[in-house]
């Protein structure tokens, strides 16, 4: 399970403009004009082997009138609550301001590991005027430039030398199996049905799940967690204060899971957002079976299993071998099959394929459809293994690794697919010299 770490300071400092540089790519609006960051960001960052959770937050005015700076400066306080470590950052174009010497107050009552960042510090001679900032009372300072990246790699690396890693807190081991989607898909009936009680509230308002809750099933011969999770919705339909705190805690559910069990509402469709919880699951390389539920509101002269398994490939491609089950928690249909179902998910996720075996099948194949050529240049795979870790990923070996594209990872994937059952499982493939 990976630390969550806050990016913290006043309006127009370049916390967007330093978050899109972590995740690599622009999720964050970024503009001169101030307040332009009402809605949180959340994405996963790596560091020298080391993940964590980054979030953006808006920029903190301290007894601001404006409606919206109210709520952001609530969401910056959840944020400094449910966070491992903050990167306290201040501009150096404006100075040490007395916004800056409040919010250090604030976020030194939180007891948390900070990382004060003086950002837009771009040549040498900004670097002579950062003095000021050790009124602060953080040592050391972190003089960086979001746009350029000057001076990011010191401070990612005592970040993450900081942070605890974190351990599932089971003794027993047993599997957890997240409850995910959108709000009232039917995540707690869906839960209810399957242990036989009235274990998690179930209201017809969106939001009624704030935590996660998590429930032991041990029956039939099974033994896993069921954990009920709050609907995630999208970042900037998220207004309350506890939505937010819960969509994090949704987020570390996820993280801490080993299957995903992905709650569609058929009424409403494969929509954008579900689409987006199911990509944050797979970016997590997590199981995931996708249930649709209340299939039995569907008019089925109108719609058929077929037509809507198609849609869902359509728009989880290149990602296709997953299981897709048509559910109605109000009528108990194919609720008990569904956990069959994640469970061959969750061993499919653990299984190892000798060497041996691995080159047998992989090595004709590739001797039959050899990468193509690149810069006229032959690319010869020698050989293959899968690596010792908690989900599948495989090495392949070659002369030229630099020259392999995607388009042939995929088809060595499918591949694997065709021979081993990985269904409902993430494959990842790597290419190294030999």
């Amino acid at each position: 399970m990976s630390n969550i770490i806050a990016i913290v300071g006043r309006p127009n400092v370049g916390k967007s403009t330093f978050f899109n540089r972590m995740i690599k790519r622009r999720e964050a609006i970024v503009d001169p004009t101030s307040g332009v960051t009402r809605d949180r960001h959340y994405s996963k960052c790596d560091w020298n082997g080391k993940t964590f959770t980054l979030i953006d937050t808006g920029g903190y005015i301290e007894n601001s009138d404006d409606v919206f700076q109210k709520e952001i400066d609530k969401q910056v306080n959840i944020a400094i609550g449910e966070a491992d470590a903050i990167i306290f950052m201040v501009d150096v174009n404006d100075g040490l301001t007395g916004m800056d010497l409040n919010l250090s107050k604030l976020i030194r009552k939180s007891k948390k590991s900070i990382f004060l960042v003086v950002n837009k510090v771009d040549n040498s001679k900004k670097i002579k005027i950062i003095g000021e900032f050790y009124e602060l009372g953080f040592d050391p300072i972190y003089p960086l430039s979001s746009i350029n990246g000057s001076g990011t790699g010191e401070l990612l690396d005592d970040l993450v030398s900081s942070l605890e890693e974190k351990k599932i807190e089971n003794e027993t081991q047993i599997p957890n199996f997240a409850v995910v989607g959108r709000p009232n898909a039917g995540k707690s009936s869906y839960i209810n049905c399957l242990i036989g009680e009235e274990r998690n509230i179930v209201t017809e308002k969106a939001g009624t799940t704030r935590d996660s809750i998590y429930s032991r099933y041990n029956l039939f011969g099974f033994d896993f967690n069921l954990v009920d999770t709050a609907g995630i919705r999208r970042k900037s339909k998220v207004k309350e204060n506890i939505e937010f705190y819960s969509v994090i805690r949704s987020i570390r559910a996820i993280e801490y899971s080993d299957v995903c069990l992905l709650i569609v509402d058929a009424t409403r469709g494969f929509d954008g957002q579900v689409q987006n919880i199911f990509w944050l699951a797979h970016r997590n390389q997590k199981g995931i079976v996708i249930l649709v539920n209340k299939w039995d509101l569907i008019d089925k002269e109108k719609k058929s299993t077929k037509d809507f398994e198609k849609l869902i490939n359509k728009k989880i491609s290149p990602f296709e071998d997953v299981p897709i089950i048509f559910i109605s928690s109000l009528n108990k249909q194919r609720v008990f099959r569904s956990i069959e179902k994640a469970v061959e998910v969750y061993k499919n996720r653990k299984k190892r394929i000798s060497t041996k075996e691995l080159n047998n099948y992989m090595l004709p194949i590739i001797e039959k459809h050899p990468p193509p050529s690149s810069k006229g240049k032959h690319i010869k795979i020698k050989f293959c293994t899968q690596l010792p870790t908690f989900h599948p990923q495989f090495i392949f070996f070659c002369n030229l690794p630099q020259y392999l594209k995607d388009p042939y990872k995929r088809f060595l994937e499918n591949k694997l697919r065709e021979k081993f059952d990985f269904s409902g499982s993430p494959i990842q493939i790597f290419f190294r010299k030999k």
